[in-house]
């Protein structure tokens, strides 16, 4: 598994999937109890910034929801 570097960590991901994906991966090394305590700090404040980038992007999602369903929150169907 690939390991953060100061340069990765500073960099915004591509997409809600590619943050999701270093997040699992994040979370894996985390519990895993082989990371030294630093690098265990630095995955966790990387981590807490992958998943407020999610939400900011699921809350987007929501919003566009919204204004296609006319500001009502409809439940979701499958016909």
């Amino acid at each position: 598994m690939p390991k953060a570097t100061a340069a990765t960590a500073a960099k915004e991901p591509v997409s809600y999937e590619a943050a999701l994906q270093e997040l699992e991966q994040l979370i894996e090394q985390i519990e895993s109890g082989q990371m030294p305590l630093e690098q265990m700090l630095s995955g966790y404040q990387r981590g807490a910034s992958l998943l407020t980038f999610c939400r900011s992007r699921l809350d987007a999602v929501q919003e566009q929801i919204k204004v296609l369903d006319d500001g009502k929150l409809q439940s979701w169907t499958q016909e």
